[in-house]
């Protein structure tokens, strides 16, 4: 058996949770899950403000078929930090597509800070990512796309990875954004594109950014970096997952105390 190709049934599996603000703690209020989608019990590094929460996916890979939706909740006040506690992987299918569905409603604060996502090569992989936020609600989150195993010496040369991500705020529209990443065409060796290299990584951020935050993010030759009326977004193309997430990392770090009125505080599991 090709450990790429695990011989099993296709999960399906949902996870939801609901953040509220009781007193001045943020708690998990709700907790469902059916199938391998789990979460560890809250932390709370940084003190009663923030929910940290670990998202796990036990079977630690997601093969064709399998089909994973996230619900996260956060009312109002309330402040929640997803993360995971190490790299997705895709693995490459025999023809079905596996799917991810991420939705956030967000009348609080939410940040989506996951660990990098692997895609094998061969994989059929659709992620996409609603978040719908109330007129004075913020969200940050990132991404970071390794398309094949590099460090194996794979590239990414059979298989389809299809993207969407869109941001609304009270109903409208503030981001879209939609890509069809084919193995061996032409978007990857494009300028426009991943110009040849295998992994990108975009960070968005809502509300107005300040001059000067906005100019301390440019200064970081890591990253590009456009503002919008109400969006930041950062760009990272490059060929390593790790200094992708430095480089993301560091914007985070810039763009938490003015989004969200907090110092960075990275969650523990990113030193394990």
């Amino acid at each position: 058996m090709r450990l790429a190709e695990p011989l099993c049934a296709s999960w399906q599996a949902e996870l939801e949770l609901g953040f509220e603000l009781r007193g001045a703690r943020t708690v998990l209020a709700q907790r469902r899950h059916e199938g391998p989608l789990q979460v560890q019990k809250p932390l709370y590094p940084e003190g009663d403000a923030v929910c940290h929460a670990i998202v796990l996916h036990p079977p630690g890979g997601i093969a064709g078929g399998d089909q994973l939706r996230i619900t996260a909740r956060v009312a109002p006040g309330a402040h929640a930090l997803l993360t995971t506690p190490g790299a997705g992987k895709w693995y490459r299918s025999a023809g079905a597509w596996a799917e991810q569905g991420l939705t956030f409603d967000v009348r609080g604060r939410i940040e989506w800070l996951p660990q990098e996502t692997i895609v094998f090569d061969g994989a059929r992989a659709a992620m996409h990512t609603r978040v719908d936020l109330a007129p004075d609600a913020h969200y940050l989150g990132w991404e970071i796309l390794c398309l094949g195993r590099s460090g194996a010496g794979e590239r990414f040369t059979r298989g389809t990875c299809r993207v969407a991500t869109e941001v609304r705020r009270a109903g409208r529209l503030i981001w879209l954004e939609r890509g069809l990443i084919e193995a061996g065409g032409a978007l990857l060796d494009s300028p426009a594109g991943f110009a040849g290299h295998s992994v990108c990584a975009t960070l968005l951020a809502t509300g107005d950014i300040p001059d000067e935050v906005l100019a301390a993010c440019r200064a970081d030759s890591g990253i590009a970096v456009t503002r919008l009326p109400e969006l930041l977004v950062a760009r990272y193309v490059g060929d390593s997952s790790e200094e992708a997430k430095q480089a993301l990392v560091r914007a985070w770090s810039l763009l938490r105390p003015c989004v969200l009125g907090r110092p960075a505080a990275e969650p523990r599991i990113w030193r394990t």
